[in-house]
């Protein structure tokens, strides 16, 4: 029996990983409620962050009680708490999909924002009631089904991510990115043991600084990091219940609910995943307190004044990898919580490039993908590879998608000035499906809703793996309910926008598909109990 201890050496490494993550969420959130819904910087700092950061705190501070406690009940001094900042994915959707056009309808950025609260909050309460059956999905959901779509997600939108824009600044990347290999795959050990995070990330700095003595475009503005200290301050977090009750209006709840019900189930979903993943890596947490705590950040995020869902983060094992254990939760809180109170955020970002903490996701990254394999037979191996295919497909469909905005948005522009300006002009909503390239119909079909569609296929690729054509049979029904409500596969486009389809039944064509691939498991399975002796 070992007693566990609050803070550790690797705490400091798994500090800045996770500081980072949380640190780049919030630097994007202030640039698309500024620029994207009109929200004004002091808003922002005044209302916006605090809200995030009081849930940011919370959340980080019970994970790791939830640690500490884990620790004493096991006797184990190697438990890492789970992970926790704000849900990327969720911060997009209702930034484009909720906020952004009540701003275009009403061009008051209070009304938008009062909409993404509404937003936020029913996202939490459906969290927090999905708590209550996440251990019975967990239960009959094989865990290729679960870890194989957190990989695709950690392979594409994480790594993938990261790496291209280490490949966009290698001057400044490469060594912050050469400093984390070094230590966490070659288990070099620097001087004094300074963790390998530190290092990058004051390495990284000290050469993205040092680029205004070699570089004609210096990636550092010294004006820039003075001008960010004017914003320093203190902003005290408020409740807005008034504001978030002023929100929930049946208007508001018909129209955006096609975004706030998916994203709550996905949130749910992928904690799920995340906590599967912990047990993976050695650390069984009890599933519904683990999604409890997700959907009471969340619900407070939103009552003081952050219209931005909190989520537990894939990567556990990575951070567990590196050393981390129960401190880097509690410090990754506090550091969050104090920089957005007092009006540091910009300073912050001012002074510490993004290519200096990247490398650290990207091992995490890695490590998820890794796990996927490692803590599963081997005999499903393929229902892991098949389970990445469809969030290969939604990072693919978001390139695809800029690019189209891109082109419509800026190229027509440029070449105003040619005799039919209008056929330069590209709409995704113009091209009939046939037409489009790259059988982009298929790409977009697959990448909707690939958190749940990877689970269906993964699960359904085990089960023939394992021969049990009844359960196989049983998953594709399962795709079939997901499809009709309008949860997988289906889609509008409007522009250059894709958007979820939620007429019942939303997608005929793959209803019946999966109805047929349903009776076809079924039948095999009939056909195979009668062909087979028993235990064979």
């Amino acid at each position: 029996m070992k007693k566990p201890r609050w803070f550790v050496s690797g705490d400091i490494d798994g500090f800045f990983g996770l500081m980072v993550d949380n640190l780049i969420q919030i630097l994007v959130l202030i640039q698309l409620t500024k620029f994207i819904c009109g929200f004004p910087n002091e808003f922002i700092l005044s209302t916006v962050l605090p809200g995030a950061a009081f849930s940011i705190l919370i959340g980080n501070l019970l994970y790791a009680y939830q640690a500490y406690k884990l620790a004493q009940e096991t006797g184990r001094d190697d438990v890492t708490a789970l992970p926790y900042g704000i849900n990327t994915v969720s911060l997009f959707t209702f930034i484009f999909f909720v906020m952004f056009p009540v701003y275009q309808k009403t061009g008051d950025y209070k009304t938008a924002w009062k909409a993404g609260l509404m937003a936020s909050f029913l996202s939490g309460l459906i969290e927090f009631l999905g708590s209550f059956v996440a251990d019975w999905i967990r239960r009959v959901t094989p865990r290729a089904a679960l870890l194989s779509a957190l990989a695709g997600i950690a392979i594409t939108f994480i790594s993938m991510d990261f790496l291209i824009r280490t490949f966009h600044n290698p001057v400044i990347a490469f060594i912050p990115l050469a400093v984390i290999l070094a230590q966490y795959f070659g288990k070099v050990r620097f001087p004094a043991r300074v963790p390998a995070g530190l290092v990058a990330v004051v390495l990284g700095t000290l050469i993205a600084w040092s680029s205004r003595f070699w570089s004609n475009n210096p990636m550092m503005n010294p004006a820039s990091l003075f001008d960010s200290t004017k914003h320093i301050g203190f902003y005290f977090p408020i409740v807005y219940f008034n504001d978030v009750w002023d929100g929930i209006t049946w208007e508001n709840i018909k129209e955006y609910s096609a975004f706030i019900i998916p994203m709550g189930i996905t949130n749910v979903i992928g904690s799920l995943q995340n906590v599967e993943s912990a047990e993976a890596a050695g650390d069984k947490y009890n599933t519904r307190n683990s999604l409890l705590v997700n959907g009471i950040g969340t619900i407070l995020g939103a009552l003081f004044g952050s219209p931005f869902p909190t989520t537990i983060y894939i990567g556990h094992p990575g951070w567990k990898g590196i050393g981390a254990r129960i401190g880097y939760s509690i410090l990754n809180g506090t550091f969050i919580t104090t920089m957005c109170l007092v009006g540091l955020m910009g300073f912050i970002s001012q002074l510490v490039p993004i290519e200096a903490g990247m490398p650290i996701l990207l091992w995490i990254g890695i490590i998820i993908g890794v796990q996927a394999f490692e803590s599963t037979p081997i005999a499903h191996a393929p229902a892991i590879v098949f389970g990445l295919f469809p969030a290969i497909a939604g990072w693919g469909t978001l390139l695809v998608q800029s690019a189209f905005r891109y082109g419509n948005g800026v190229l027509t522009g440029v070449l105003a000035k040619l005799e039919n300006p209008e056929n330069v002009a590209v709409a995704l909503d113009k091209v009939p499906n046939e037409a489009l390239p790259f059988q982009l119909h298929g790409l977009i079909s697959l990448s909707q809703g690939f958190l749940l569609t990877s689970m269906v296929w993964a699960a359904l690729t085990v089960a023939v793996i394992e021969r049990r054509f009844f359960v196989t049979a049983y998953w594709s029904f399962v795709g079939g309910i997901l499809t009709a409500v309008g949860l997988i596969h289906s889609y509008e486009l409007q522009g250059n926008e894709i958007l979820g389809n939620y007429k019942f039944p939303a997608s005929q064509e793959f209803l019946l598909a999966y109805i047929l691939l349903g009776i076809f498991f079924y039948a095999l399975g009939i056909f195979y109990n009668k062909e087979e002796p028993e235990g064979t």
